[in-house]
């Protein structure tokens, strides 16, 4: 009994009970797919990130007044704030400046105001800084048409898209030109007492979407208007510190650890990738054992709709084994069945995997940048591997069983 032999039986084999044959490769079928689906969501996700942070400066150090414990987490928790050790002022700053491998450091105030504009009020994060700055900490930063970065005016001030048109609203909240006004609640402390600070404004630009949510969600104002407005008294909220390269970041976080140990807060774009990963690490491997899952009960039923062939073919099996067959051609034929079924259901898994990929992306509510799945030739082929592999493996057991069927035992009359 030659290959071509073996391929036709087994072929017809499965032929011969349809129905059982093509619930199996669906089993099979839906592992591999979802197997594809994790792989492309995982890959197009991890490259989804990576083009967001790369619309981040790398070369950029964010530095606050948080005090962190020896693992760099933030001390205090739920509890009462814990008061910083370290005050961000300009001695802080000429301090850094000193250090080597860091071209500037750009300092900023940070707050929650209300904007009030339309009759309508809203509540917005409000970054005081130098606006020509921005170009520095947002690299693809790109201002709507008219737009102008005012850098010595206190009243001007640059606004987000979404804060100028708040997503899921038919008209604009504040328009470019428009004069507004600001409020910013604080407690005073000397009399301990709340208070309320108001400033007109005048937008003298908006912000397109960079995907760095520092400024995305912010309206910005120079230094000098945050110092008076949010009542700073020259102490500054964050830094953003800018080594020379995104090669020397590390070696400059080192520096500033050397000289104020975890008494601030120090964050990289590095780190906060390296989060992100370790977090849809986690997803995709939850995901991906779902699919292997998937796949085992596809290995199941492949054992299940072989081990009954065995039992309902044992006289075809004694036919050909008195007409001169060998253990290893029963065995070539139930094995090659497996086969069979492993080589559909990969292929239509892989082709079903695909578009459920696409799925999984668009499941999420629409706004924002697009992630698409990304297929990678290596895991397509490692996946159709497995699968097929999976189920040859599944049909040793039924296999082995038939090539031990002896004439004798098939064609005894029952």
């Amino acid at each position: 009994m030659d290959i071509k032999e073996v391929f036709i039986l087994s072929f017809d084999a499965l032929k011969e009970r349809k129905v059982r044959s093509i619930l199996t490769i669906l089993m099979v079928m839906a592992g591999s797919s979802l197997l594809v689906a994790v792989n492309g969501f995982g890959a197009g996700f991890t490259e989804f990130f990576n083009n967001q942070f790369n619309n981040l400066a790398p070369n950029i150090l964010f530095i606050s007044s948080v005090v962190q414990d020896e693992n760099g987490a933030p001390v205090g928790g739920a509890g009462a704030p814990q008061s910083p050790k370290i005050t961000l002022n300009a001695a802080v700053i000429n301090r850094l400046n000193s250090l080597p491998f860091i071209d500037e450091v750009i300092p900023s105030y940070q707050a929650d105001i209300t904007l009030e504009s339309q009759g309508e009020s809203k509540n917005n994060a409000v970054l005081s800084m130098d606006p020509q700055k921005l170009f520095v900490i947002a690299p693809t930063l790109e201002l709507v048409e008219g737009s102008t970065l005012r850098q010595n005016d206190p009243s001007a001030m640059v606004i987000a898209e979404d804060v100028a048109n708040p997503p899921g609203e038919a008209t604009p909240f504040i328009s470019l030109g428009q004069s507004v006004r600001a409020k910013f609640s604080f407690v005073d402390d000397i009399t301990g007492q709340s208070q309320e600070e108001s400033k007109n404004f005048v937008v003298t630009g908006v912000m397109e979407s960079t995907g760095n949510p520092t400024i995305d969600n912010s309206v910005v104002i120079n230094t000098a208007a945050g110092d008076a407005f949010l009542k700073k008294s020259g102490k500054f909220d964050s830094l953003f510190v800018v080594a020379q390269s995104s090669e020397f970041v590390d070696v400059v976080e080192q520096e500033i650890r050397s000289l104020y140990g975890n008494d601030i807060g120090i964050t990289t774009v590095k780190a906060i990738l390296k989060t992100v990963q370790e977090f849809t690490g986690g997803i995709n491997a939850f995901l991906l054992s779902i699919a292997v899952i998937s796949l085992i009960v596809g290995a199941v039923g492949i054992i299940t709709t072989l081990y009954t062939s065995v039992i309902e073919r044992i006289r075809e099996i004694g036919t050909l084994k008195a007409l001169g067959a060998q253990k290893s051609n029963i065995l070539a034929l139930f094995l090659v069945e497996a086969l069979i079924i492993g080589i559909i259901g990969a292929t239509l898994g892989l082709l079903a995997g695909i578009g459920g990929g696409y799925l999984l992306t668009r499941a999420g509510p629409g706004d924002g940048p697009p992630l698409d799945p990304v297929y990678l030739p290596t895991d397509m082929i490692n996946v159709w591997m497995i699968s097929v592999g999976l189920s040859v493996v599944a049909g040793l057991l039924p296999a082995w069983k038939a090539s031990r069927v002896t004439p004798i035992e098939a064609l005894r009359p029952k």
